[in-house]
């Protein structure tokens, strides 16, 4: 019987900005630490729709849209919004403007798994959102605000890859692909046992 591996942790989210995708090759920026994550809610959008005939369902299609998801950090380093979300630091200071447009990256991270061992993601081609942030007073007692970020992710034109996951229980895991999960992008080619 095989043991249920809820998730009960989420860390080392980690991004890199995606600088090519086309038909020759993909290409990304350097792996770097993003934010403290508190959660990460993925959606991956899909629909199936009924083929009818003769009265009755004779088949159903299934379409895979795009990949959602919202991630409750501490806090979102000036320096990672701008990255994200193509703003500018002038003199250290973060400006924001209408014209500003974020850029593609890939968004790492692992989840600790109810059994002690980690299920490792990552998302290949997405943008992110100005965050939401909520600001109050202080009572009596502290009640933290965090930010939340959403962003939306597709597949890359060089493969139509998505988005890869392993478990580093998994048996079939070609090596030193964990060990290097936080330093570069992993590619589908890698996990590729020849």
């Amino acid at each position: 019987m095989t043991e249920v591996q809820a998730s009960v942790g989420l860390k080392d989210l980690v991004y890199a900005l995606l600088v090519s995708d086309d038909k020759t090759g993909v290409a990304y920026d350097v792996v770097k630490p993003a934010a403290p994550a508190i959660s990460a809610n993925i959606n991956r959008g899909s629909s199936a729709t009924p083929i009818y005939a003769d009265d009755r369902v004779v088949a159903v299609t299934t379409s895979t849209g795009v990949t959602t998801i919202e991630i409750g950090i501490t806090h979102l380093p000036k320096q990672v919004q701008a990255e994200w979300l193509g703003h500018e630091i002038i003199n250290g200071i973060l400006v924001r403007k209408k014209t500003d447009k974020a850029p593609y990256l890939a968004l790492g991270f692992r989840s600790e798994t109810s059994d002690g061992s980690y299920k490792y993601v990552w998302l290949y081609k997405g943008k992110f959102q100005a965050p939401s942030m909520e600001h109050g007073t202080k009572g009596e007692s502290a009640e933290p605000k965090t930010p939340t970020i959403s962003g939306t992710f597709i597949e890359r034109n060089y493969d139509e890859a998505s988005d890869i996951d392993v478990h580093d229980t998994d048996t079939d895991i070609p090596e030193g692909v964990i060990a290097k999960w936080f330093t570069e992008v992993i590619d589908p080619a890698e996990l590729t046992t020849p």
